[in-house]
């Protein structure tokens, strides 16, 4: 291979080396929490849907959570679709409005 040629593909070894760790590498260190997450999750923990729906988790199972979002109504969620998990050992922002 002469000089030229390598080169040529400098820049694009460097835009594919750039790519991994700019876009790759995080987003699976992301999915790898995301799933620690829902593997930890247990019953009574608060659960925060994709939706925005806030619930209480009251039966895991599998693939899928039993989410009580109000008092007597249960839903069935996907686990992938829980986005946030809220135990209750976290602390609660302050409402700064005044009241």
């Amino acid at each position: 291979m002469d000089s030229n040629a390598l080169a040529t593909l400098l820049p694009v070894i460097g835009m594919v080396i750039a790519f991994y760790f700019l876009i790759i590498r995080p987003q699976s260190e992301r999915q790898k929490k995301h799933q620690a997450t829902l593997a930890a999750m247990k019953r009574n923990d608060t659960v925060v849907l994709n939706s925005g729906v806030i619930g209480k988790v009251t039966r895991i199972e599998d693939a899928e959570v039993m989410v009580e979002v109000a008092a007597g109504v249960n839903i069935r969620v996907v686990k992938a679709l829980i986005t946030e998990v809220r135990t209750k050992g976290d602390p609660t922002p302050a409402n700064d409005k005044a009241a």
